[in-house]
């Protein structure tokens, strides 16, 4: 059995709103939705006129120096001086080393060191006991040059007298033999006259006994005889001397040629002297260039001296390399060393971040066209709010901060979509601020307003080198 189909009838139209929700709705259009138009309208009108004025960016962090400690020399970690996040001054230690090895490296080189001084110090006496033995030579050579030459010359004047002497000999036995040829002709002329006054003696006698001749004339004749015999006698004697005198000019000159062959002979021995003597200075000239390789002999040890002390200083350098102290002021952070540890050359150990602080403020390239250098800053820092430091702007980074990324941006490859650039703004604090109350450090964030209303005027910018050297010689 079917039921009956029931048709819908019309529905009902929606209950009229209540008393309550209308007035609210009133309130609304009539009261709320005026002020929020204003509060807009005036917050529009108080953002537009701080922008004017100011420029703020909430893309900035605060920026130091981070200095990276490391080892220069390789070793294990005898001591660590410091905890994380100390406050250091310069110079105090670090980090020490064990320094045995580098101890015993310095003795070696010391003792490296003072061998080749010793060395370097004998090479140099050498040289010197050189330069004066070798010039002593040269001195004595030619002292002996000049000694042999005047010997040569007085043997030569010698010879020259001994040759002299015997030309005179020579010239006396020719003398003394024509003396001698002479005295014989004498003696036999005397002979003659004697044999003839003799014979005259003799026939005078015979013609005296026969009363022929007178008496005179036989004692004339036998005077006669007599003088005549005398006078033999005396040439005989005369030709004695003669020839004595010959045997003695002979004899001079076999001496006058026996002084010939010695003055010869110690003539060409000084003349052989002489050609030694020249020979040893010709050896002896040669002191400079001895005296030089000797001088650069020893330069040798001396450069390997020159070497151990630099072995020696680089020996106390690695040596002073195992105590590692702080290069500056700053906090200890980031401290991976320990004691025991082997560390290696470059190793990071530790940062130190110095009291030194700046901003890096990124700005839209549309806000820096109003930012100069110079323009008075407020920063606050997100760690401290309500705090506010006073800086200004210190420079403007030559180019966005995309330019000089890892992977700069390649525009004019595929589709080009316009982003807007960030630019690098550097701000400097007026004051630094108190680190032991405010504990600020590198890559904390902060929000910078620039007061860009503030012009500070034109700042000088340093010319380049090669423009500056052209506009100086382009001055008169």
């Amino acid at each position: 059995m079917s039921e009956p189909i029931s048709t819908p009838g019309p529905s009902p139209g929606p209950a009229p709103p209540a008393r309550g929700e209308a007035r609210v709705r009133r309130l609304i259009v009539r009261v709320i939705l005026p002020i929020v138009i204003v509060a807009g309208v005036v917050i529009a009108a108080f953002s537009y006129v701080h922008s004017i004025h100011y420029q703020s960016t909430d893309d900035a962090f605060v920026a130091g120096h981070i200095t990276m400690i490391g080892p220069r020399v390789p070793g294990h970690v005898q001591n660590v001086a410091v905890t994380d996040n100390q406050y250091v001054e310069r110079g105090d230690l670090l980090v020490e080393l064990d320094p045995r090895d580098f101890e015993v490296r310095l003795a070696t080189a010391k003792a490296a060191h003072e061998a080749s001084l010793a060395t370097a110090k004998a090479a140099n006496i050498s040289a010197k006991l050189t330069r004066v033995v070798a010039y002593a030579a040269l001195d004595e050579a030619t002292a002996a040059v000049r000694l042999a030459e005047a010997a040569a010359e007085t043997a030569k004047s010698r010879l020259y007298v001994a040759q002299v002497q015997l030309e005179n000999a020579q010239v006396a036995v020719t003398v003394s033999q024509a003396t001698a040829d002479e005295a014989e002709a004498g003696v036999a002329a005397a002979e003659a006259a004697s044999n003839r006054d003799l014979l005259d003696l003799n026939r005078y006698q015979e013609l005296h006994k026969t009363n022929t001749v007178s008496q005179q004339t036989l004692d004339h004749a036998a005077a006669q005889a007599r003088a005549s015999q005398a006078d033999l006698e005396a040439a005989r004697k005369r030709a004695s001397a003669v020839k004595a005198q010959v045997t003695q000019a002979r004899s001079a000159v076999k001496v006058a040629e026996g002084n010939v062959l010695q003055a010869q002979s110690e003539f060409a021995q000084s003349q052989a002297n002489v050609a030694q003597a020249k020979a040893r200075l010709a050896a002896a000239e040669a002191a400079p260039q001895q005296v030089a390789l000797a001088e650069a002999q020893a330069e040798v040890p001396q450069a390997h001296a020159r070497e151990a002390g630099v072995g020696v200083e680089q020996a106390e350098l690695e040596l002073s390399y195992t105590r590692i102290h702080a290069p500056t002021a700053g906090r200890v952070t980031r401290k991976t060393v320990e004691a025991g540890a082997y560390v290696q050359v470059g190793q990071s150990l530790m940062a130190l971040v110095p009291d030194d602080m700046w901003v890096v403020a990124n700005f839209k390239e549309t806000q820096v066209g109003r930012i100069e250098p110079g323009q008075p800053v407020e920063i606050a820092v997100d760690a401290y709010p309500g705090k506010v430091f006073k800086g200004h702007v210190d420079s403007i980074q030559a180019g966005s901060g995309a330019a000089f990324s890892l992977l700069p941006p390649e525009n004019a490859t595929g589709y080009f979509i316009k982003v807007v650039q960030r630019v690098p703004v550097k701000i400097v604090f007026d004051e630094p601020p108190d680190l032991a109350r405010y504990h600020l450090g590198p890559g904390m964030s902060v929000v910078p307003t620039v007061s860009v209303s503030h012009r500070p005027g034109a700042v000088a910018r340093p010319v380049p080198p090669q423009a500056g050297s052209a506009q100086q010689a382009a001055r008169p």
